[in-house]
């Protein structure tokens, strides 16, 4: 569920020098490592490397941080805060989080910091905090932070095995034989990568906003605004009901809906799709810079479905490539894909594909009993969006829980926020990752929101028009009351 067109795709960012960890990327030593060392000698190489990943609980907690300049960008500052590895136990380990800060431009004019999230899960919010993505006047007057949640980038990155995650045996099972065939598949990836990361158990969402507190409280702020996109939208939410008291302004943009069932996960995302792709249409019938104009669009794209599988391509990946483009409303690029079969190849940044496991899976309750109850699912997921076969995201995160039985350590719920500020939820009308169902429910449930409708395709829409920026920079400085308006 990552933002589009942002450069935070790789986990660069390593902190070192003497106030925190140099974090590497272990869990490809381990994997390496078990493949020398057999099985046997398993529990002593895990063992070391979580002596190497935790440290002892302080006395005290954490408070202040020991800044230094960030390697890869002086201006911006880079440290470490210290938190439990499980909440429930502050007197047992502890992990480091990575955290990042540009000061407020002008210091005069400060009114305080901004948390910011870049979603995922598996987004770096330090190194979304040194990009200048809000407005100059949002960055003179707030100190922007960011903080990678537990398992990501600069702290403590989940990494599971590539080569286990490639054996996947399709995430579209056929019969009651295949369906099994994932489920097996599934845990064993789970499982596996629990046992190469000691994270691995801690680090749903609810858990993130704690830690989030914590990184507030280091920074000696009594209150905090924020500002998240797509699933760094479920962080601020689970923090305002957290700790509402604590909320200057928060806007959250590509709203995450943390109430939706395993059914409204996938079909409300199907339903959008198919319905972004009609939009696309009636463009590409009204524009001639589209590659497709005065065709039969959706004729074009069967054709381009059954060509991608004769050039060997594969229509999968003329799929996820499709979703890419209607996701980020790139109604033109999408033309073209289609009109020749090609491109680049979806991919999701950071580390997503194991994050999946760890995380989507404990924030949703994304359990099937039996390959009949998948199927019916399934089944409406094609009958809601046929033209693309479905939803893509939606149905792969379902698919990567299939075979867990266990409860979701984050259930779903409906949001409550009375303790908190209005929020602002920004939307676009044609969001496929985060339908705009979504956000009105949020905006339902959330007592005084404010919902602000980009009437166009796109994830992520703060930068769509001065519009939508506007409206949220106003919320975030409290220059302006917030409404509800459609851009």
């Amino acid at each position: 569920m990552t933002v589009d067109g942002q450069s935070f795709r790789d986990a660069r960012t390593r902190f070192s020098a003497g106030t925190g960890l140099r974090w590497v990327c272990w869990a490809g030593e381990t994997a390496r490592l078990r493949s020398r060392l057999g099985d046997a000698l398993r529990t002593l190489v895990v063992a070391a490397l979580f002596g190497s990943l935790l440290v002892a609980a302080p006395e005290a907690d954490a408070a202040g941080i020991g800044w230094v300049p960030c390697p890869d960008q002086p201006t911006a500052e880079c440290g470490t805060v210290g938190v439990p590895l499980d909440w429930a136990d502050p007197g047992g380990p502890w992990v480091e989080l990575a955290v990042s800060r540009v000061r407020a431009t002008d210091p005069a004019r400060r009114i305080g910091v901004v948390f910011v999230d870049a979603g995922g899960p598996g987004g770096s919010g330090a190194e979304f905090a040194r990009a200048p993505y809000l407005s100059a006047e949002v960055r003179a007057r707030f100190d922007v932070v960011g903080f990678d949640q537990l398992g990501t980038n600069g702290s403590s990155a989940i990494r599971c095995s590539a080569e286990l995650m490639a054996l996947n045996p399709g995430d579209d099972p056929q019969d009651e034989a295949a369906f099994e065939a994932l489920a097996r598949h599934n845990r064993a990836v789970r499982e596996d990568c629990r046992a190469d990361n000691p994270v691995f158990d801690h680090v749903d969402t609810k858990r993130s906003a704690r830690d989030m507190d914590a990184v507030r409280k280091a920074l000696g702020e009594r209150r905090i605004s924020f500002y998240g996109i797509s699933y760094g939208t479920l962080l601020g939410q689970q923090y305002a009901e957290m700790f509402g008291s604590r909320v200057r302004s928060m806007v959250l943009d590509g709203v995450i809906d943390h109430s939706v069932d395993k059914r409204r996960f996938v079909l409300d995302r199907a339903r959008a799709v198919e319905e972004a792709f009609g939009v696309f249409v009636a463009w590409c019938a009204d524009n001639t810079t589209c590659a497709l104009h005065g065709q039969d669009v959706y004729a074009a794209w069967e054709k381009a479905l059954k060509a991608a599988d004769e050039i060997g391509w594969g229509r999968e990946n003329l799929i996820l490539s499709a979703f890419h483009e209607i996701r980020g409303g790139a109604w033109e690029s999408l033309a073209s894909l289609i009109a020749d079969v090609g491109g680049a190849r979806m991919s999701f940044e950071y580390n997503y594909n194991s994050l999946r496991y760890a995380v989507v899976c404990q924030d949703f309750a994304l359990r099937f009993r039996d390959f009949g109850e998948y199927r019916a699912l399934r089944e409406a997921e094609l009958r809601a969006a046929p033209t693309l076969r479905g939803t893509f995201i939606g149905h792969q995160e379902a698919a990567t829980c299939v075979g867990f039985t266990d409860h979701p350590t984050n259930p779903p719920h409906r949001l409550d926020v009375d303790h908190a500020p209005p929020l602002l939820l920004l939307t676009s009308r044609y969001d496929v990752a985060t339908p705009y169902a979504w956000a009105r429910n949020v905006h339902r449930q959330a007592e005084g929101s404010h919902l602000v409708t980009f009437d166009g395709p796109g994830h992520g829409v703060y930068h769509a028009n001065d519009c939508t920026r506007t409206a949220a920079d106003a919320h975030l400085l409290g220059t302006a009351p917030a409404r509800d308006t459609t851009c």
